[in-house]
């Protein structure tokens, strides 16, 4: 007990003397004191937490060993000496910046802490250094996010912990701030740009989810920015879906990760980016092994195109139409089956449809058609009437399929109707209320072939380029009120902006980008022979660790 007081009773003259010393350079012993004194008692210790980043200006030549002893008191057993030691860490790098990235590092793996006043202390300490160099921190905060791979073996689950809770407070506490934290603007909103797309190699959905959503929220990329900087993002896209790997069918996260980010890339082709790459790998490696896919990743497939058809580019709606027709004329088929998969039918009929409107003449060779738009493309020369022959004969009997299901389909919702009267039970309610809402989309799905398919028959027909077919499992409100692509388009005026590089893919081990990020479907809708449903997975969470790794 004595000792105690002795300690910090030599605390408090130290500290007085450096206080009196008109050149506290020359008063090195009284700071070695102090560090000295961080070794004794707990109230020694938190007296020391305060005094070591007091003075640590005065005494450049003691800075390494006055940070590690800082260090052990960040990770002493007593909760007030933590909390003391966490709260000077910003009074460090007041008049030594050269030390705020080392103390950002050391406070991203402090927020492991399982303890609400300590974890607030460091989300404090992180705040102030943030707003003092906003740079230098984030760039350190953003170390603890990129992949983990030169991370000894045995601390992986610390770091893969450390990660998540950085990743928690960038989301939680700097993201809602940029507004504050982001100046100047340009300069800050381009640069925390360049951080992300460098530290996208091994991210799960959900985390780049968060990371585009808030790229979205940048000005850099509002509503005003040109079609360039849009393209940025769909390139970020484009990276993580790993359109420059060979397409393997075989590997599920592979086609769900392709799928979902063609959605989550819809958005910007409203806006004008191109589509390009992303169809390009789609007719060259995705529709040759279409046969193959899971029946419900065929439909996700399919939807998601017929989707994005709306915004292609005449070029690649060129490239890609074969394809489509290939796919087309294979579900038409050529004799009357019982069973149908009409979702799938209406979703190529749909993308044949605005992708022809948008290149007609490169239907005249696919299906027979003689339109005329003055180019050698258009191959008027050439005798394809057997491709028209064949291509409305199987239009005709698709459409008396149709019809028999649209009978069908109409007499069960009566049906349906009839039996919500009779019911008793909430459960019986429930039930036949998802009866009903199979019934209508199919219903629906049906009415929407035999509108695409009438105007086909035509040896020059006007293909559909508006949005006056709303597709059966979409919201008919909020499909009303979509911009077409020359509306978006005419909002901007083009100018340059640079792209980043490219980000690597999802890694396998983080789980891949999987179906439940941005994939719409027909979840929860299912009569056996139209519609399917899909769901996905999810990522565990880490556990919390403590420990000294940043020593």
């Amino acid at each position: 007990m004595t000792d105690a007081v002795d300690d910090v009773d030599k605390l408090y003259d130290y500290c007085e003397k450096l206080n009196e010393a008109q050149d506290k350079a020359q008063n090195w012993e009284y700071y070695e004191g102090i560090i000295a004194a961080a070794n004794g008692s707990v109230k020694a210790k938190q007296l020391a937490a305060q005094m070591i980043p007091k003075f640590f200006k005065y005494f450049p030549e003691l800075s390494e060993q006055a940070l590690d002893q800082h260090f052990c008191l960040c990770d002493d057993d007593d909760l007030g000496v933590r909390v003391q030691a966490i709260r000077g860490f910003p009074l460090f790098c007041k008049d030594s910046p050269d030390n705020l990235a080392k103390i950002v590092d050391v406070l991203g793996q402090l927020l492991v802490s399982g303890d609400n006043v300590e974890r607030d202390a460091v989300h404090k300490a992180l705040m102030t250094l943030l707003r003092q160099d906003i740079k230098t921190s984030l760039t350190a905060l953003f170390k603890h996010i990129g992949s983990t791979d030169d991370r000894n073996s045995e601390d992986t689950s610390e770091w893969d912990t450390i990660r998540e809770k950085v990743l928690c407070f960038i989301r939680d506490k700097v993201f809602p701030l940029k507004s504050e934290l982001l100046r100047p603007r340009d300069e800050m909103e381009r640069y925390i740009t360049n951080l992300v797309k460098q530290n996208l190699q091994d991210v799960t959905a959900a985390e780049f989810k968060m990371f585009m959503d808030f790229l979205r929220s940048l000005n850099l990329f509002g509503a005003d920015a040109p079609v360039e900087r849009v393209q940025e993002l769909v390139e970020i896209i484009e990276g993580q879906a790993d359109l420059d790997a060979q397409f393997n069918v075989s590997d599920g996260d592979h086609i769900a990760r392709y799928i979902s980010c063609l959605q989550m890339a819809l958005p910007f082709f409203v806006r004008g980016a191109s589509s390009s790459k992303f169809f390009s790998y789609l007719s060259k490696q995705i529709i040759p092994v279409f046969d193959k896919f899971p029946e419900e990743q065929k439909i996700d497939l399919l939807k998601t195109v017929a989707e994005c058809s709306l915004y292609v580019k005449a070029q690649d709606s060129r490239q890609l139409l074969p394809s489509v027709v290939q796919l087309l004329k294979k579900y038409m088929v050529k004799r009357r089956i019982e069973e149908m998969n009409f979702t799938i039918l209406e979703c190529l009929l749909f993308s044949f449809q605005h992708l022809a409107h948008k290149a007609p003449n490169a239907t005249n060779s696919l299906c027979g058609y003689k339109i005329v738009t003055g180019q050698p493309s258009d191959r008027l020369g050439e005798d394809f009437s057997e491709q028209y022959r064949d291509f409305t004969e199987r239009l005709s009997i698709i459409e008396e399929l149709a019809k028999a299901m649209n009978k069908k389909l109409t007499h069960a919702m009566a049906e349906n109707n009839r039996a919500m009267a009779a019911a008793k039970t909430e459960e019986e309610k429930e039930s036949i209320k998802k009866q009903k809402q199979n019934t209508a989309a199919g219903l629906r799905s049906c009415n929407n072939i035999l509108a695409m398919s009438k105007p086909l028959h035509s040896k020059t027909p006007s293909f559909i380029g508006d949005q006056t077919i709303v597709l059966s499992w979409k919201d008919r409100t909020k499909a009303a009120v979509t911009p077409t692509p020359a509306a978006a388009s005419n909002k901007r005026q083009a100018a340059s902006a640079p792209s980043g590089s490219r980000p690597n893919a999802f890694k396998k081990r983080r789980g891949g980008l999987q179906a439940q990020i941005l994939n719409k479907g027909f979840r929860g809708v299912n009569n056996g022979t139209t519609f399917t449903s899909v769901q996905g997975r999810g990522r565990g969470k880490g556990r919390g660790v403590r420990g000294r790794i940043y020593r």
